[in-house]
């Protein structure tokens, strides 16, 4: 017989409760008048919220008519079978319920009201993540990108923190805190000793690796890193001892992630480390100067950056925090596309939607995106400069984007960077805003002629376009979807 903790075994016993009285076609009040306990209480068993003592457990048997052994028993018939295995399952162990508001006792009483069907339902979702070969850390960072969502992507908890610290450490008016001062505090404040890793081959996609010791803490920076990437580091370290986390990662990137709590305590870490070196109110500050020009300005929103960081990346995904909460623009996404030197592929390695609106997505399709965005365009511009020299600034380019056959409008910044611990790979880090009614009163540039405005698609695999000039892959699944199209179409003919 399989064991199961406490909080289920009241699920179980619950569950069977309610299943035997549905059988009987009795209501919370008819089986309270035959067990003479009150309905309140039973309707807080059937929930799994309370498990009765064992007089109270017979009372309930006689009315239900069942044995009290077959009551308590936490074996289930074949109707509630598929909860006991996902119950002893690890997918509620892994699941962040608390995160989305929910709990245990709300989903298995969903899952309840049609378990054989939920069962399959949750069946198809694992046995399409194994064919599209999406692990543990696919899961894990899913759950957060639908929690950044569900929040804006602003957590005002975080925010704190970074205010306490910058304030304790007296730099609350810098724009740009260089990587000496954030060791200076690592080392005095929390005995920390940074180091050089190793300058192996193996180790260069790695930023730093983390040892805890008996007293003090060591950190191996990778050689490489240029020095807003290393004051990015050193801030997420001081963001885990600020915040007194302890559930974290050893290394950056995480190679494989144990639970969702170390997926998530790195998020904080790292929206901690965007906060402590790009301060809202002065980001704010800033922001206000530029989005009330009818004309866009690109050296101004650069100089803009590279006030406070030379990272594209973390600038951009800033954005994505102060945007929603400051300015009102919460229908905007944010795209991170990579692509080899000398190569026509370009792959989606990060993303994030505050509005479901907006395409593209990453998926496990080996497909090729629009040429006609300006991530890909943008992408292609820095290959040909770097083929006629390697040290390249980052190139920044706008575009007002609309879907072939759709009235949906889209304003894209797109910044180019040569990744330089990845050899020969170029990067683009875009965001992206949907054109409303409110956009435009908010940003005052998003009409400027000056921006190129391009019919777009997502794939060429998926697009109706003719005569497209950046096409790199004809329609295939647009032919094969028109060709069912018509096949039901002669179908329908037939058996009309």
């Amino acid at each position: 017989m399989k064991s199961f903790k406490e909080e289920h075994i009241k699920l179980i016993f619950g569950l069977k409760v309610k299943q035997l009285r549905s059988r009987k076609k009795l209501s919370l009040q008819d089986l309270s008048k035959l067990s003479g306990l009150s309905i309140s209480y039973l309707n807080e068993i059937e929930k799994g919220k309370k498990y009765p003592k064992t007089d109270k457990i017979i009372q309930i048997s006689g009315a239900l008519g069942v044995s009290y052994e077959k009551l308590i028993s936490t074996k289930l018939d074949r109707e509630l079978a598929p909860i006991a295995q996902i119950l002893d399952s690890e997918i509620f162990k892994e699941l962040p319920l608390d995160l989305f508001g929910l709990d245990l006792t709300r989903l298995v009483e969903i899952i309840s009201n049609a378990p054989l069907k939920v069962n399959a339902f949750i069946s198809t979702i694992i046995e399409l993540a194994r064919n599209y070969d999406l692990g543990q850390n696919e899961f894990y960072y899913a759950a957060l990108r639908s929690l950044q969502e569900s929040t804006e992507n602003y957590f005002q908890d975080l925010e704190n923190y970074a205010y306490e610290c910058r304030k304790q450490y007296n730099f609350l008016k810098t724009k740009k805190v260089n990587s000496e001062y954030l060791i200076s505090i690592l080392e005095d404040s929390y005995a920390y000793e940074v180091k050089s890793l190793q300058n192996k081959s193996v180790f260069r996609p790695i930023r730093y690796l983390y040892k805890k010791k008996e007293q003090g803490h060591e950190i191996f920076l990778n050689p490489e890193l240029t020095e807003s990437q290393k004051c990015f580091v050193l801030s997420k370290e001081l963001g885990y001892q600020f915040m007194n986390i302890e559930d974290r990662p050893n290394i950056a990137p995480i190679l494989s992630a144990t639970s969702f709590e170390m997926v998530f305590n790195n998020f904080k870490s790292s929206y901690f480390a965007s906060s402590l070196l790009i301060d809202q109110k002065l980001l704010v500050g800033d922001l206000k100067k530029i989005v009330v020009n009818k004309k866009w300005n690109s050296r101004e929103f650069l100089k803009i950056m590279q006030n406070f960081t030379d990272s594209p990346e973390m600038f951009m995904h800033r954005l994505t925090n102060i945007l929603p909460k400051y300015f009102g623009i919460k229908s905007l996404f944010f795209l991170r596309f990579e692509n080899k030197h000398k190569t026509n592929y370009y792959r989606l390695t990060k993303e994030l939607h505050l509005s479901k609106l907006h395409n593209p997505h990453g998926n496990g399709l080996e497909e090729h995106y629009c040429r006609r965005w300006i991530s890909i365009k943008v992408l292609k511009e820095m290959e040909q400069l770097r083929s006629k020299n390697d040290q390249v600034n980052p190139i920044l380019r706008t575009q007002i984007s609309n879907y072939h056959d759709s009235d949906n409008e889209y304003f894209l910044i797109a910044i180019a960077r040569a990744k330089n611990r990845i050899p020969n790979t170029n990067s683009s880090i875009g965001i992206g805003f949907q054109v409303t009614s409110e956009l435009k009163k908010k940003l005052r540039f998003w009409n400027d002629p000056s921006i190129p405005k391009i019919t777009v698609n997502e794939t060429c695999e998926r697009c109706p376009i003719e005569d497209c000039k950046e096409r790199a892959q004809k329609p295939t699944i647009l032919i094969q979807q028109e060709k069912l199209n018509t096949l039901k179409t002669e179908i329908e003919k037939i058996i009309s």
